[in-house]
């Protein structure tokens, strides 16, 4: 019989929470042309949510509500269509330089993982100071903190049907290069239901040719994480029917992480204590991490 292990637990609602997200919305409210009183408002909705949300904390769920009402206060569908076009835009330049480089190297899909795993830090969620290039040559000079990259390689080899549920515009290009990589003829690439922070959609995926390279699907929601319950009937066949899951990035580990019996590799840039404490990890490292069932 197969089960899930139960070593990963889920990733719960953690104080330091609270003060990340005022620090993210500090910084969204600066970056847009608000008045002052607008401000205030939105501070006042946005504690009311977490006095509403206290006793059903989830990172993800909050999230999602906090980015809801930042569109209703800016008045724009997807306030970070400028900053997705222009990271997908930087990334796609450098696309072809980067695909000669996994073609030369001794090991294209080492190459291709490092790079996937690289471009996570483009997250606007998190902060804005992005430095994609320091982030690639530290990931090309160290080790994984967590390395199932081997077992990741030899399962693709083996499986029938992979789902890849993708995060961030500009490192979804570096998803295509993978996967371009791994060359599976049953791949499945996933992008979120609707605009949030900077979270790739299928007019993203269209945009940057990943149709090129996979079947791609939305997952129906827009929480910039998965949240099972909320997704959509195809994206849960698709979930269903998959052997193993690669998962990128923090929001889909904090949806994910401890919560199904599927195979996933989650693969991610560490970018905050909590889950560098869930994940035995320091803030800052890369990580290739099995969530796997075992036979009983």
């Amino acid at each position: 019989m197969l089960t899930y292990t139960g070593t990963d637990r889920e990733i719960l609602f953690d104080h330091r929470c609270y003060f990340c997200f005022v620090r993210a919305f500090e910084r969204l409210l600066e970056s847009k042309s608000l008045l002052e009183d607008e401000k205030k408002r939105f501070v006042g909705d946005m504690f009311n949510i977490f006095n509403c949300t206290e006793n059903d904390l989830s990172i993800t769920k909050l999230s999602r509500e906090l980015h809801i009402l930042f569109k209703q206060y800016t008045h724009s569908p997807d306030p970070y269509k400028g900053v997705k076009k222009k990271s997908n835009d930087q990334v796609l330049e450098m696309y072809p330089k980067f695909r000669e480089r996994v073609k030369a190297s001794a090991d294209s899909f080492d190459t291709a993982l490092r790079l996937a795993i690289a471009g996570n830090i483009i997250d606007y969620g998190i902060t804005d100071n992005i430095d994609l290039e320091s982030a690639m040559s530290t990931v090309f000079s160290n080790n994984y903190s967590i390395d199932d990259s081997f077992e990741l390689k030899k399962d693709l080899s083996k499986v029938k049907k992979v789902l890849y549920l993708g995060d961030n515009c500009g490192e979804i290009v570096f998803d295509k290069l993978l996967i371009e990589t791994i060359l599976h003829p049953n791949l499945t690439y996933v992008v979120r239901g609707a605009p949030v922070i900077n979270d790739a959609t299928i007019e993203d995926a269209r945009y940057i040719g990943m149709e090129s390279a996979a079947k791609v699907i939305s997952n129906g929601y827009d929480a910039p994480s998965t949240i099972l319950e909320q997704c959509s009937q195809e994206f849960i066949a698709e979930f269903n029917s998959s052997d193993i899951i690669i998962s990128k990035g923090q929001g889909n580990l904090e949806g994910l992480f401890g919560k199904t019996e599927k195979t996933i590799y989650f693969l991610l840039m560490v970018k905050c204590d909590v889950i560098a404490d869930n994940l035995g990890v320091k803030k800052g490292d890369f990580v290739v991490k099995k969530q796997a069932r075992i036979v009983t």
